[in-house]
């Protein structure tokens, strides 16, 4: 079973900045995309960032230039580095990974999802 872990989240002023870490642990032979993704109150689920095991990253127009994906293979981790805080980044964001457990199965794994509030 593999599971994704998050941590990083909080409270932060307007202008500020959060890293978030995603970890993941248990049996699998490889991960191919990461992502984050969030959901604030009364809305959908919605994309923030992936990045592919080729290191391609994509960005939705909302958090391009503020936000940066990036991962560390060695560790299985998946890293978010947000700045320039806006109120409307209020949300919980959930870490998404593909992992391949078997020759044949590249199941969807989501983390448990950690809160950011952007508030003065």
């Amino acid at each position: 079973q593999v599971q994704l872990v998050e941590s990083g989240g909080g409270l932060v002023q307007p202008g500020g900045s959060l890293r978030l870490s995603c970890a993941a642990s248990g049996s699998f032979l490889s991960i191919s995309t990461m992502g984050w993704y969030r959901q604030a109150p009364g809305k959908e689920r919605e994309l923030v960032a992936l990045i592919t095991s080729g290191d391609t990253t994509n960005y939705p127009d909302s958090v391009k230039g503020r936000f940066t994906i990036s991962r560390d293979n060695a560790k299985n981790t998946v890293y978010l580095q947000m700045n320039s805080l806006k109120p409307e980044d209020t949300a919980v964001y959930y870490c998404n990974a593909r992992v391949r457990t078997s020759q044949y199965r590249y199941p969807e794994v989501w983390g448990q999802g950690t809160l950011v509030t952007v508030s003065s």
